[in-house]
């Protein structure tokens, strides 16, 4: 029997691999549209790929997979990141977790996946056509199952693939960009470039979506994880309002109560101080230059003891509900993950086949599932993956028997 993968990404090696550790028999072939495979994979997390977490601080899915958290949560029981962790280990590549719980090879080089995939490819014969795009179900007749990994999606749509042959269409969510970085027009702010704050919580005024952790500062306004995480929760409201949404950092991720007592011991314990000599919860000082500016004007240049009631208000303020406007995505296109895909309805939750195609199933990105940064979309594709894998191997074992 022969299988089609649709996609030489990661999703598509990790099926193509692991269906034939499961059903040797199979002929498996591996479609590519671009002239070379697994370009995602070397470029990703900074060319040392994140290739999972060890979920050590994720309470609810729902935290890290902004969308498909409850298709996860049951194909993690049948293969989760204890079981990738464990695969790349078994198949020669150790692993480390950082201190963040984002998961790297041990030899921080992105290669070592590629070479591990491409070698286990060789080791089982399996075909890889490259520069080959497929646009059609009915160019692959003689195949008797069809995988599809071939990543996001770019362009709008209502259909992934049509097949005159099963009169049948995929039905898809649009997709937009996530995990992408802010422009800001603030030429103050953006004169900060380089400057690292560890800790903020940012959120989109009027909407739940909020993330926390490090905020990058940039030329062009906003990076850094908490950003990047952001911009995945609120991805289809973004795109609704054309990027251009209010923001608030809260620079300290504390509430207004515990700033207020902050900035009350200062005054007291540093009475005499100029206000920039004196920076509350360790901010950069360039950052709280520009904080006390933006919020006191000239009386910036006073000291502690000499604010009133209303100037302490606008500090607290500041600090915790700084407001700016979101002018757009980065310039840069530099998101690697798309929100949107094959609508998750259209699909058998325990196998990824298509409900009204038999033999075609999907996985990876080309999924209306997709993560937050840190490993959590490589382990979605080595999830979703797997249980194509599986699912082809056992509807093989069923027709023998």
């Amino acid at each position: 029997m022969k299988t089609a993968v649709v996609g030489g990404g990661a999703a598509g090696f990790f099926l193509a691999i692991n269906l034939k550790e499961l059903c040797p028999e199979m002929e498996v072939t591996i479609f590519e549209k671009s002239k070379k495979v697994l370009a995602k994979v070397e470029v990703s997390g900074g060319g040392r790929c994140n290739c999972t977490n060890s979920f050590a601080s994720v309470r609810d899915l729902s935290q890290v997979y902004p969308r498909g958290h409850r298709l996860m949560k049951r194909l993690f029981k049948r293969f989760d990141f204890h079981d990738a962790y464990a695969w790349f280990e078994r198949h020669g590549v150790p692993l480390v977790t950082q201190d963040d719980e984002c998961v790297f090879p041990v030899s921080q080089d992105s290669h070592t996946i590629i070479n591990l995939f491409l070698a286990e490819a060789r080791r089982y014969g399996i075909l890889i056509h490259t520069d080959c795009k497929i646009i059609s179900l009915d160019d692959l007749v003689d195949y008797d199952f069809i995988a599809i990994t071939t990543g996001g999606i770019r362009s709008h749509g209502e259909e992934l693939f049509r097949s005159k042959q099963n009169h049948g269409i995929v039905p898809v969510a649009p997709p937009v960009p996530s995990l992408f970085t802010f422009s800001i027009e603030d030429e103050s702010l953006c004169a900060l470039m380089g400057t690292v704050v560890n800790e903020v919580t940012a959120q989109i005024p009027g909407t739940s979506s909020r993330a926390s952790g490090p905020l990058l500062i940039t030329h062009w306004g906003m990076s850094g994880p908490a950003i990047l995480k952001l911009s995945s929760y609120a991805a289809r409201e973004l795109h609704e309002h054309h990027y251009q949404m209010p923001l608030a950092i809260n620079w300290t991720s504390h509430k207004d109560p515990e700033i207020f007592e902050e900035l009350h011991r200062i005054t007291n314990a540093y009475p005499q101080k100029l206000l920039a000599n004196v920076r509350p919860f360790d901010l950069p000082s360039r950052l709280w230059g520009y904080l006390i500016e933006k919020a006191l004007g000239q009386r910036a240049q006073n000291r502690w003891q000499n604010l009133n009631k209303k100037e302490h208000n606008r500090l607290v303020n500041i600090l915790c509900n700084d407001p700016y406007l979101i002018a757009g995505r980065a310039a840069f296109k530099d998101e690697f993950v798309t929100c949107g895909g094959v609508c998750l309805s259209a699909v058998d939750p325990n196998t990824l086949e298509s409900k009204d195609i038999p033999h075609l199933y999907f996985a990876g990105e080309v999924l209306d599932i997709d993560g937050i940064t840190g490993g959590f979309n490589f382990q979605a594709a080595w999830t979703t993956a797997f249980t194509v894998a599986q699912a082809i191997s056992k509807s093989v074992y069923f027709a023998k028997t």
